[in-house]
């Protein structure tokens, strides 16, 4: 038994899908289109990270914007083809940057709840440990901890500023924050 199948389509004969779509509304042209391109649009997003569901919807996607924007499609720039993965890998990327970014809904509006007063007391006194050990600390690496954390300072700025070598400024504030880690742990 003989299996027959559909040739492939000449490239060009995609663009004039394209063009009859933007030029008559031709729902036959944009049918054929969609049987085509929809199937393999998914199988590329899948292959391309997205899941199944985000591939359906981005191909979905893909071929409304095809039809709503066939008037952009410009055969001597791009092939059919081309132009509609491209359609496609920018559906994935929106959708990508969509389910990174919380929904406005989802984002706290209004002053922020105050804190317990427990929290608050908890905090407070974090601080001031912090403090009394920040001040316990040799007056060398005292001085490099506040300029580089309180002043807001990098390592390299400190050097310039103090006149010691960056394997100094950077020692300091490692041996500083080891024994605030330690006074902080008891």
């Amino acid at each position: 038994m003989a299996r027959t199948t559909e040739a492939p389509r000449p490239e060009a004969d995609w663009s004039r899908k394209i063009l009859s779509v933007r030029d008559t509304r031709d729902e036959g042209a944009f049918a054929e289109l969609f049987a085509h391109f929809a199937p393999r649009i998914k199988g590329f997003l899948i292959k391309s990270g997205a899941s199944a569901t985000m591939a359906e919807e981005c191909a979905q996607e893909a071929m409304v914007t095809l039809w709503n924007k066939a008037h952009l499609f410009d055969p001597s720039r791009a092939s059919a083809a081309t132009w509609i993965f491209t359609i496609a890998r920018n559906k994935k990327i929106d959708a990508f940057r969509r389910a990174a970014r919380p929904e406005p809904e989802d984002l706290p509006w209004g002053p922020e709840p105050e804190p317990e007063a427990a929290d608050a007391m908890a905090l407070q006194q974090e601080t001031q440990k912090l403090a009394k050990a920040i001040e316990e600390l040799p007056q060398k690496q005292r001085d490099i901890v506040r300029r580089a954390y309180f002043g807001d300072l990098s390592h390299a700025e400190l050097a310039e500023e103090t006149g010691l070598p960056l394997g100094t400024i950077k020692s300091r504030i490692r041996l500083a924050l080891t024994r605030l880690r330690q006074t902080l742990s008891e």
